[in-house]
């Protein structure tokens, strides 16, 4: 009887031990999908934030854009306003001259006034006026339809800087949100958990090559490029140590002595378009519509792009985003 109880307990023992293993080995397999999904969602959120940075660039460059035709229009309003003063004078001076020694109380009114509007109607109907000279009359109403022109331009061109600027802070606002968004996934994960995602993140990129063969002025702008390989990915920035995917490709090219705007977007329009099989090293790489990406290609199917703040500046595959077309710069 005791022997046969030592065999049950002993069978129950072993039992125990197997559910036991079964389920520690089980947990792994469970936690991976999480893993894999928490992935998922940081990307998706680093890929956002993105794209409102690229947005944010967008709208600095027409602010500066704005800002500039505001300085010129303003400028322009200056020196119509001089214009019609000097107008505006010499109307003064003809009908004091035509009516010097008579009765000009009317015409004193008129003289004075601030109101060039006002003026221009009243000038229009005196008909002791009917002899002033006919080209001055229409040279003063042309210049004051040009400063009411530029004056309403004006008007309008710091309504959109205002616009712009407010667009400006909303883009911004929301890359901060999406990044502390991921911030704090990650921070919810162990940090073994943490350690596996990063691994993942970074198992996503490509082994460097040992050569790029590119030529002339592409040669400057691709060594740059590789040489950021490992530097950290940080939204708006271009450089020395720390970029965005088209701070990145701005700062390549400009070793070369090319200007590129930065932005994935207005770099799209920065050259000639070239199609994927006429691919050369240098050439600039664009992803997803509407475009919030850009990377610089290496030869054999691969870029070097400042990829996302997990990733940092790194290798990858030609189509390891979506694909949208090519550009040759310079």
């Amino acid at each position: 009887m005791i022997h046969d109880r030592l065999r049950i307990s002993t069978a129950l023992v072993g039992l125990t031990a197997i559910a036991v293993t079964g389920f520690v080995a089980a947990t792994p397999a469970q936690a991976e999908p999480e893993i894999k999904d928490v992935q998922a969602r940081v990307d998706r959120l680093y890929h956002q934030a993105e794209q409102a940075q690229e947005r944010f660039h967008d709208a600095k460059l027409q602010l500066d854009d704005l800002t500039q035709d505001l300085g010129t229009l303003e400028s322009d309003e200056r020196r119509q306003d001089a214009r019609l003063d000097v107008v505006r004078d010499q109307v003064r001076d003809s009908i004091l001259r035509q009516y010097q020694g008579e009765s000009i109380s009317t015409v004193g009114q008129v003289v004075v006034s601030d109101d060039p509007s006002a003026f221009l109607g009243q000038l229009s109907t005196m008909s002791a006026f009917n002899d002033l000279q006919s080209d001055l009359f229409s040279s003063y109403s042309t210049e004051l339809d040009a400063l009411d022109l530029r004056h309403e331009a004006t008007t309008e061109r710091s309504t959109e800087i205002k616009e712009v600027t407010a667009q400006l802070a909303d883009e911004k606002a929301e890359v901060d949100e999406k990044l502390a968004e991921a911030k704090e996934l990650l921070s919810d994960l162990k940090d073994d958990e943490r350690q596996r995602l990063m691994s993942l993140s970074r198992g996503d990129t490509t082994r460097l090559p040992s050569d790029v063969p590119a030529s002339g002025r592409a040669s400057a702008a691709v060594a740059y490029a590789m040489a950021q390989v490992g530097d950290s990915y940080v939204y708006g920035a271009a450089g020395p140590s720390a970029f965005d995917c088209s701070g990145l490709t701005m700062m390549a090219w400009a070793q070369a002595g090319v200007g590129l705007p930065h932005s994935s977007s207005a770099q799209y329009g920065s050259g000639p378009h070239v199609a994927a099989s006429d691919l050369q090293p240098g050439d600039l790489v664009f992803y997803y519509s509407p475009i919030s990406h850009v990377g610089m290609y290496i030869g054999n199917g691969l870029i070097v792009h400042a990829a996302n703040p997990g990733t940092g500046v790194a290798v990858a595959g030609l189509y390891s985003m979506p694909y949208v077309g090519a550009v040759r710069p310079g």
